[in-house]
């Protein structure tokens, strides 16, 4: 049996992201910069208010409380027309402009306009002294121009978006998501919602490694549900081909007679046949036809989500150009007894994560069969259980979070 990093270092050594390409800042989300991001302008790009009150020349309130008077209102988006002179303030909007004359803010709730209405000239009372560039955000206070703001191979969360936006960039250059195609194979699936014939059991499969694809930032394509025929195998797969950056199967890939999958990938791709040291998800398939990658993932429910999670997510995600495509492991603390037999192989156990105290706990889902996909739903983490006779309560253990 090969370990699990030597065979996930095949699988991530054959899935090289592709040449970058420009998309809408609009479509970004979880994408990967090719190109470092250097902010064009400053922001701020010019000094302005950080709230409501009046601009204010610092050296007039030194002996607060004064009065001063009122010279214009600037709202925010308008630029002020009135220099603010000795014993002078303009009303000021949150992120109006400062205007020339005025190096402070006093918000406003620590002044009060002591005249009448319809006053000329109004008059404000300040009631506190404040230094220079109180309420004042400068130019270039977030980026200034020329700055590095992203480096090649940063994922475009939301908040890095939005950055690009206040930069006034309209597109970006990344590495594109890849549409994955995902097929199940097997005579013996239904996905119709009919009765169940004698040995017939439902798709579940399909679905499952879709909605994992979306979740794994890429673009998701049914390729169907495919009946144990050589022809109509290879039929599917060179439609994959022709239409998908990658391809995802279940089913049909370990030494059986109706193994049609081996058979068919054997015949038109470059695939390596793996038994993985790990439980479950031990067979996996990888290869390429063409240069399209094949992930071959075992039939079993359980099984084809966990050799996602191990195989297909981290060569999709180095395919999109992420620089840890891994996803990290959490130290956790086993609030029960996790126990197993030595078998040589790394135990992958369903669990339900918990914070408790400042730290994880974590404690067995249910079953742990590969074909137990309701306690594989409940879980929300995975448990790297060692080989030997399993984890103690109380005892340390590394966990993948998948929520």
């Amino acid at each position: 049996m090969l370990p699990l990093e030597t065979a996930r270092t095949y699988v991530l050594d054959r899935c090289k992201a592709p040449k970058p390409v420009r998309v809408p800042v609009a479509d970004a989300l979880g994408l990967v910069t090719a190109s470092e991001i250097i902010a064009s302008e400053s922001i701020p790009q010019f000094a302005n208010t950080a709230m409501d009150g009046f601009a204010v020349r610092s050296a007039d309130v030194t002996d607060a409380p004064c009065e001063l008077r009122v010279v214009e209102t600037i709202p925010a988006g308008h630029a002020p027309r009135v220099t603010v002179g000795p014993g002078e303030a303009s009303r000021i909007m949150t992120g109006a402009t400062i205007p020339p004359g005025a190096d402070a803010v006093v918000m406003v709730e620590r002044t009060e306009v002591i005249s009448a209405p319809s006053a000329d000239p109004e008059v404000v009372r300040v009631e506190v002294s404040v230094p220079a560039d109180n309420h004042v955000r400068p130019v270039g206070d977030d980026l200034h121009a020329g700055d590095n703001v992203f480096p090649a191979g940063t994922e475009l969360t939301a908040g890095r978006l939005g950055v690009l936006c206040s930069l006034g960039m309209t597109d970006v250059e990344v590495f594109g998501r890849p549409r994955v195609g995902v097929m199940s194979t097997g005579d013996e699936l239904v996905d119709d919602g009919s009765p169940l014939q004698p040995g017939q059991i439902r798709d579940s499969n399909r679905r499952t490694l879709l909605a994992l694809a979306h979740r794994a930032d890429v673009t998701p394509i049914d390729l169907g549900l495919v009946p144990d025929d050589p022809a109509e195998i290879e039929a599917a797969l060179r439609t994959g081909v022709e239409t998908c950056d990658a391809i995802v199967t279940s089913g049909g890939v370990s030494m059986g007679d109706f193994d049609y999958v081996k058979a068919v990938l054997d015949r038109i791709g470059d695939m390596r046949w793996m038994q993985v040291a790990i439980k479950p998800a031990k067979p996996l398939a990888f290869g390429t036809v063409g240069d399209v990658p094949v992930f071959g993932l075992p039939g079993n429910p359980v099984s084809s989500m966990v050799s996602f999670e191990l195989f297909a997510r981290p060569g999709l995600r180095s395919m999109m150009g992420h620089r840890e495509p891994i996803r990290l492991t959490n130290l956790a603390f086993a609030a029960e007894d996790l126990p197993r037999r030595p078998d040589g192989k790394t135990h992958f156990m369903r669990v339900l994560a918990t914070p408790v105290g400042g730290r994880i706990e974590v404690r067995s889902a249910g079953g742990q069969g590969s074909h137990m996909l309701w306690a594989m739903a409940k879980s929300n983490a995975l448990a790297v259980v060692p080989d030997g006779t399993g984890i103690h309560a109380d005892d340390k253990v590394d966990v993948l979070l998948l929520d």
